[in-house]
C-alpha cells in the first residue's frame, strides 16, 4: 500500500510541474507551449526525472553497480559503433565503403556484434583460455581474480560448480549456440523456401496438400512443440549427444520452416503472375529455371529480411530448450544451459557483485546477439523498401 501511495504521489507531482511548466512556457510567449496538451507536458517532466534518477544513481548510489556498467556499457558500444562506420567509409572497396555512408548508426552496431560473434564463433579454440570441456580442482571459484575474495588470476570469471572455466565456456557458447542456430536457420530457409516456390509455381493440388500441412503444423505453439518433439527426441538418441543435437537442428529447422513456407509463397505468388515468368515459360524454361533465375532473385530482399528474423526466433529457441534441459547438452556449452546452472552465483553477490552478474552474462549475450541481428535487419528492410530517414 505504501508503494502504491508513493507511485501515485509522483505521478501526482509530475503532472503538477508539467503543468507549471506549460503555463510558464505560455507566459513567455512561446508557440510550442500555446498548443500543448498535459500529457505532453507530463512526458517532458518524467523524461527530465527518468535522466536526473539516471544521474543520482551513476554517481551518488554505490550500489547500483549494474546500472553503471549498462550505462558504460552503451557508451562504449555507442563509441565503438562510430569507429567501426567511420573505418568503414574509409577502407575497402567502394562498394563496401558506400553502404558504410549510407547505414545508420544503428545498423553499424549491428553489423560490427555480428562480427564479433562471427570470430568467437570461428575461432573460439584459439580464443578461449581453456576447453570447454575441461574440468579443474577450483571450484565455485568467484570472479575477479582476487585471491583474498575467493577467485584466481588464472580463471577472470571464476569456475562453475565442477571446476570448468566459466569464460572459456562463455567464449565457446558462441560456437555453439551461434553455429547451431545458423545451420538450423539455413536449412528451415532451404525447405520452406524451396517448398514455398514450388507450391507458388505449380500451385493446385500441392499447393494445397503442402499448406495445409503448414497449417497444422502452425496450429501448434512452437516451443512447445519443439518441447514434446526433444523430449521423444532424447528417448531416442540415449547416451548419443551428438545425435541429440542433429534432432534438434531437424526439428526446430521443420517448425521453423513453416513460417518461411508461407512467406515464400506469399512472394512467389505475387511473382509468378508477371509477364516476365510467362516469356521465361514461353521459352520452354524449366521449373528450376524459373525458380532459381527468375523468382528467388526478385524475392530476395523479403527473404534476407526473414533470414534475420528466423535466426533470432531459431537463436532464442535453442537457448530456451537449453534452459528447459532438452537442447545443446553437457559437455558442450550453451549460453541457455549456462542461465540455468549459475543462477547459484546471485546467492554470493554479497561477496562479488560481478557474481550476481554471471547469469546475467549468458543472458546478455543473447539478447545483445537478438538486438544486433534486428538492428541490421532493420535497415535492410529500409534499403528494400527504398525508404529515406
Amino acid at each position: 500500500m505504501t508503494m502504491l501511495v508513493w507511485i501515485v504521489g509522483c505521478v501526482a507531482a509530475l503532472i503538477g510541474a508539467g503543468w507549471v511548466f506549460r503555463f510558464i512556457g505560455r507566459l513567455t510567449g512561446g508557440t510550442v507551449f500555446r498548443d500543448m496538451e498535459i500529457a505532453t507536458a507530463f512526458g517532458y517532466m518524467l523524461a527530465l526525472a527518468s535522466v536526473g534518477l539516471g544521474v543520482w544513481l551513476f554517481f551518488f548510489v554505490e550500489a547500483a553497480v549494474f546500472f553503471r556498467w549498462a550505462v558504460q556499457g552503451f557508451i562504449g558500444f555507442a563509441i565503438a559503433a562510430f569507429l567501426f562506420r567511420l573505418l568503414g567509409r574509409h577502407l575497402g572497396p567502394n562498394s563496401t565503403r558506400r553502404l558504410f555512408r549510407q547505414m545508420p548508426l544503428t545498423a553499424s552496431f549491428g553489423i560490427m556484434i555480428v562480427l564479433i560473434y562471427a570470430i568467437l564463433a570461428i575461432f573460439a579454440g584459439a580464443i578461449a583460455p581453456h576447453g570447454q570441456e575441461e574440468v579443474f580442482a577450483q571450484v565455485n571459484l568467484l570472479p575477479g581474480g582476487n585471491v583474498a575474495m575467493g577467485g584466481d588470476p588464472a580463471f577472470p570469471l571464476g569456475t562453475d560448480q565442477i571446476g570448468r572455466d566459466l569464460l572459456s565456456r562463455l567464449i565457446y557458447g558462441a560456437q555453439n549456440t551461434v553455429g547451431i542456430a545458423f545451420a538450423t536457420t539455413v536449412i528451415a530457409f532451404l525447405l520452406g523456401g524451396t517448398l514455398g516456390f514450388l507450391a507458388a509455381t505449380l500451385g493446385g493440388w500441392l499447393d494445397q496438400l503442402l499448406s495445409r500441412m503448414v497449417d497444422v503444423l502452425m496450429a501448434i505453439p512452437s516451443l512447445i512443440f519443439a518441447l514434446l518433439l526433444m523430449t521423444i527426441a532424447s528417448a531416442w538418441a540415449g547416451s548419443q549427444q551428438q545425435l541429440l543435437t542433429v534432432y534438434m537442428i531437424l526439428i526446430i529447422a521443420v517448425i521453423d520452416s513453416t513460417r518461411v513456407y508461407r512467406l515464400a509463397r506469399a512472394v512467389g505468388g505475387n511473382i509468378v503472375v508477371m509477364d516476365y515468368i510467362e516469356a521465361a515459360k514461353l521459352r520452354g524454361e524449366g521449373l528450376l529455371y524459373l525458380i532459381f533465375k527468375e523468382i528467388l532473385p526478385n524475392a530476395m530482399a523479403p527473404l534476407l529480411a526473414e533470414f534475420g528474423l528466423r535466426f533470432c526466433f531459431v537463436f532464442l529457441t535453442i537457448a530456451s530448450l537449453s534452459f528447459l534441459g532438452v537442447g545443446i547438452q553437457p559437455p558442450l556449452a550453451d549460453w541457455g544451459t549456462m542461465v540455468r546452472d549459475l543462477s547459484q552465483f546471485i546467492n554470493f553477490a554479497a561477496f562479488s557483485p560481478l557474481t550476481a552478474a554471471l547469469p546475467l552474462m549468458a543472458a546478455g549475450a543473447i539478447a545483445l546477439l537478438t538486438v544486433a541481428v534486428n538492428f541490421v535487419v532493420d535497415w535492410m528492410l529500409q534499403k528494400s523498401s527504398g525508404l529515406k530517414e
